[in-house]
């Protein structure tokens, strides 16, 4: 499966930006007079989503197949869709739980191509069961798979701007490839970033935002 990759500003709320360090693209206020991301003070989800979760280390193999999954789930739609209906992927999908998402034949794929809760799109149905297998048959954990990839801090400034990040990088292309030669679909370098940005492997909130500092311990460990 190939992935297209998103053009600056376009892909979803999260995604880079336009503007330099005082521009469209960097830190707004929040309702409380806080400085944060830009796209996390759009709308009450992204609020919630920004400052309780993203960017925080997420080290166990449920979580990390919860936020493959939905990136992927993600790719040509809105994030805040995602979001919205997230507690309904979570029924669907058996609360995320490999050994039973690996276990759902082709009768659970049409029922869940009429689950009005989730994106009813079969190829992306189909990949979070394949993707469920797949991590059943891993010599490693998945999540010692994917935490081998987290970029050296330190040696990462801090973003500014939304213009400051990519929709990839070196180490999202490496573990794109790496998941995929182990029988993973639906992860191109883009959708690996996302998650990688989403669990806490980089910090990829900007410098002025109030949930960067809050992040950036966690997620050097």
């Amino acid at each position: 499966m190939t992935e297209t990759l998103p053009t600056p500003a376009v892909a979803d709320g999260r995604a880079t930006g336009s503007g330099g360090p005082l521009g469209p693209g960097g830190p707004v206020a929040g309702p409380d007079g806080l400085m944060r991301c830009p796209w996390g003070v759009s709308t009450p989800d992204y609020l919630a989503y920004h400052d309780e979760e993203w960017g925080r280390p997420v080290r166990d193999t449920v979580g990390l197949f919860e936020r493959l999954s939905l990136e992927a789930f993600q790719s040509g739609l809105s994030w805040l869709t995602i979001l919205r209906k997230r507690e309904g992927f979570r029924r669907a999908f058996a609360g995320f739980d490999p050994a039973t998402v690996a276990a759902f034949g082709p009768a659970d794929a049409e029922r869940l191509l009429t689950d009005a809760s989730i994106v009813r799109n079969r190829r992306k149905i189909e990949a979070t069961i394949v993707n469920a297998r797949a991590i059943l048959a891993l010599d490693e954990p998945l999540e010692d798979v994917v935490w081998s990839f987290q970029p050296d801090l330190a040696a990462r400034p801090a973003p500014r701007a939304m213009s400051d990040l990519t929709p990839t990088t070196p180490e999202s292309v490496a573990l794109s490839k790496a998941l995929r030669k182990r029988g993973l679909v639906f992860i191109g370098p883009t959708t690996a970033y996302a998650m990688m940005q989403a669990c806490g492997l980089v910090n990829d909130h900007l410098a002025d935002c109030v949930a960067r500092e809050a992040v950036a311990g966690p997620s050097a460990g």
